[in-house]
């Protein structure tokens, strides 16, 4: 099995999250378990409207928004990635219960991609052309 730069896998077990950083090939694994490759969501439904990543551009400044999703103990946004689309770079902000869901950000260009995961919903991206 073959990893790509910024895939994201979690343990089913403990809870790990692990990003790729540098792409290999084998098995991710912990707590004695192969790891899950965690797919990024783009439902256009109630839920993913909800959760859905938006960039929104405004001067100098992009913003990454998660607007309606609650930011409470028991259900929020873990953190908000936004990366380059040639993944050459990439921007992560972690959140808490209690915070706004948004990540401001200058200096990029609009050539940009934004995902976020929730605690509970898991992995979600702001478009369909992954």
């Amino acid at each position: 099995m073959a990893t790509e730069k910024l895939q994201l896998y979690k343990c089913e077990v403990c809870g790990n999250l692990v990003q790729v950083i540098l792409p290999g090939v084998g098995e991710l694994v912990c707590c004695g378990e192969p790891m899950k490759l965690l797919e990024i969501q783009h439902d256009t439904s109630e839920i993913g409207e909800k959760h859905a990543p938006k960039i929104v551009f405004r001067e100098n400044e992009k913003y990454v928004e998660v607007k309606t999703h609650p930011m409470i103990l028991e259900h929020y946004i873990q953190f908000i990635e936004v990366y380059k689309k040639d993944k050459s770079e990439l921007h992560l902000k972690y959140l808490n219960p209690g915070d706004t869901a948004e990540f401001k950000i200058t200096g990029l260009d609009d050539d940009i991609k934004a995902i976020e995961n929730c605690n509970i919903h898991g992995l979600w991206g702001e478009d369909k052309n992954d």
